[in-house]
């Protein structure tokens, strides 16, 4: 683990070199998403709104998967301690 770790924090290293001076600081994907045309308000409208949907039915779903319980999915173990 200590590899790894020092692998991800050599790489953060490595983007802090990066010159960003003239990168302007983002703090919303949805800014992207939106054209430069549009105003502030018409960005923010570019994701759609949360609404409450009804969900798939467990017993169609877990009629189609490989193996479960009837109430969740079983996987092989991955994870040896």
């Amino acid at each position: 683990m200590r590899r790894d770790l020092n692998a991800i924090l050599d790489y953060v290293a490595q983007l802090g070199e990066l010159d960003t001076a003239h990168v302007e600081p983002m703090a919303q994907v949805s800014e992207v998403l939106a054209s430069s045309s549009q105003t502030a308000s018409e960005k923010l409208s570019v994701l759609r709104e949360d609404e409450v949907r009804p969900s798939l039915d467990r017993g169609c779903v877990m009629a189609s998967a490989p193996e479960t319980d009837s109430v969740f999915f079983k996987v092989p173990k991955v994870i040896e301690r």
